[in-house]
């Protein structure tokens, strides 16, 4: 690629973000604003950044970013695919390759995700990575954004981390579970290729897990989403829940809203989630003496 054009990134970045409004990112509207759109500082916010390093890019003196940076701009602008593609070339960036994602978020499951407060709710790539999750799924499924490499993939992780990726599903369910990771990643697989990340997952877990190896010899194609599991949280215990599945026009990303029924268990279980958060309120262990 050729050299980063300040000029036209600073341009781009400015005029989107005075397109967009504080509702429009999940933001409180706050008091009557002097100039049109976001802030400065609101989508340094939304983009886990400096405000001082969104004001340099603006004003076209910044360096250049990278490809993770503008990932996280992309999705603070909330800039379709295309729009995306446009920012990292300006930025002096090959564009991502749109079937493997590149951790960007379609603007309509993002804007849903917005609106989703009280229930635990989740962006997934046809990888099994997490590109986003509200405070909700933060508080049920942890926080899975510090993940790397191939770690990324909760195929990945269940494969070869399985002590910590499956001790969220009782142990009665995690063989259908492996079967069902094994399937999903084998349909992205078939529309990605064999040169492909999807391929690339499948080379490091066969190497690295005989379970999967076996699985993967089956051929069993399928989305893996259930319309109802158990969950086991550390906290609260196993609680049931209903999966929606909402899947963008290409199926490369899908937004997985979890809801328990009213009036059950379940759903005391989640509003009282909604106050612990990420805290334990268990009483603390004693020191084990010496």
């Amino acid at each position: 690629m050729e050299g980063m054009d300040r000029a036209a990134l600073a341009d781009f970045l400015r005029r989107h973000r005075e397109t967009l409004r504080p509702e429009d990112v999940g933001l409180p509207p706050g008091a009557r604003r002097r100039a049109p759109g976001l802030r400065r500082e609101e989508v340094a916010l939304l983009a886990a950044m400096s405000t001082d390093y969104y004001t340099r890019l603006e004003q076209r003196r910044g360096p250049q970013p990278s490809e993770q940076m503008l990932s996280s701009l992309a999705r603070a602008l909330r800039l379709t695919a295309d729009e995306r593609d446009y920012l990292y070339r300006v930025a002096g960036h090959n564009t991502p390759d749109r079937l493997s994602g590149g951790g960007h978020v379609s603007p309509a499951l993002q804007r849903v995700l917005d609106r989703l407060e009280d229930t635990p709710a989740l962006v997934l790539s046809s990888l099994g990575e997490t590109l986003v999750q509200n405070r909700m799924a933060v508080a049920l499924l942890g926080d899975r954004s510090g993940y790397t490499g191939l770690a990324r993939s909760e195929y990945y992780r269940w494969f070869t981390e399985p002590e910590t990726a499956r001790a969220q599903y009782p142990e009665e369910d995690r063989e259908r579970q492996s079967r069902a990771q094994v399937a999903s990643l084998r349909d992205a697989y078939g529309t990605m290729g064999p040169r492909s990340r999807a391929a690339e997952l499948v080379r490091a877990m066969l190497a690295e897990s005989p379970e999967f190896a076996e699985l993967w010899e089956r051929h069993e194609v399928a989305r893996r989403f259930e319309d109802h599991k158990t969950l086991l949280h550390p906290e609260l215990g196993a609680i049931e829940l209903d999966c929606q599945a909402l899947f963008t026009e290409d199926q490369s990303q899908c937004l997985l809203v979890l809801t328990a029924a009213p009036r059950t268990e379940a759903a005391e279980k989640l509003a009282l989630l909604a106050v612990l958060g990420t805290q334990s309120f268990s009483p603390a262990s004693p020191t084990p003496s010496s």
